[in-house]
Order: structure tokens, then C-alpha cells, then sequence
């Protein structure tokens, strides 16, 4: 990796140009000093991938790191759509949406049948307290 000693400052890049005692990132909206010795991080390469990116100012020496944080991770950032890109974040919406209806239209039809049937509503009622006693007591 190496690094352009150039005045220029790009997005992401170091600003040389700048007279403070600190470094500065410059960004496109505005320009933060960074502490010496200091590190950044971006987390946008994909699910349960992380990578890290280190400048010493003193040596001018450069780290960068690139790990993954395992399976468990991965299904976590694609439950949360993060690192997943436009398409998911749109799919779990969706299914979500989805969800809604479906859970919804299933409390119509049980509306329309307990009528019918005197158990309904206390298995509805025991479907909702059982994983909420569930999740109250077991979930730290």
C-alpha cells in the first residue's frame, strides 16, 4: 500500500496541505483532525467481513488488516442488511411487508372462526405469553 504525498485531498485521503499539528481526513462535507497516533476503519466490504486500515504518523509505517468474523456473524449482517447491498435491504423489506399481511390476514380468519370454536382465543393468547415468558426468563 502506498500513500500519495501529493497536497491534493480526496475523499478518504490525507490533506499534507493543512498547517494544523494534526492529521485531517478530508470528506466530502467536512474535515475532522484525527489524534496521532490514529486508525480508520471502513466496514463496507461485504457480510461478517471487517477491515481496518492504520497510519503511524511517526513512522509513516502503514498496517491494514482484512479478517472474518465467522458464519454466525455473516447470517447476523444479513439478518440486519448490513454490508448486503441494495437488492437485500429491498428483499427483507419486502419479506417483512409480507410478513405484516400475512400475520395480519391470519388474525381476520381467526376472528371469523372462533365463533365456532371457544378455544381460539386462549391459544391465541397462550401463543403470545408462552415465547413472551419464554424470552422474559431465558434471554439475558
Amino acid at each position: 500500500m502506498t500513500l500519495d504525498p501529493s497536497p491534493r485531498a480526496s475523499s478518504g485521503s490525507l490533506d499534507s496541505s493543512s498547517s494544523q499539528a494534526e492529521p485531517v481526513v478530508s470528506g466530502s462535507t467536512n474535515s475532522t483532525p484525527l489524534p496521532a497516533p490514529f486508525s480508520m476503519s471502513r466496514n463496507e466490504s461485504a457480510p461478517s467481513w471487517r477491515s481496518s486500515n492504520a497510519i503511524e504518523r511517526a513512522s509513516g509505517k502503514v498496517t491494514s488488516e482484512i479478517s472474518s468474523r465467522g458464519w454466525i456473524a455473516y447470517l447476523n449482517d444479513l439478518h440486519k442488511g448490513r454490508n448486503a447491498g441494495t437488492t437485500w435491504k429491498w428483499f427483507i423489506d419486502v419479506f417483512a411487508f409480507a410478513c405484516l399481511v400475512f400475520t395480519l390476514t391470519g388474525l381476520v380468519l381467526l376472528w371469523m372462526h372462533a365463533k365456532h370454536r371457544k378455544s381460539t382465543w386462549p391459544i391465541v393468547a397462550a401463543g403470545l405469553a408462552i415465547p413472551a415468558l419464554i424470552a422474559l426468563f431465558l434471554i439475558h
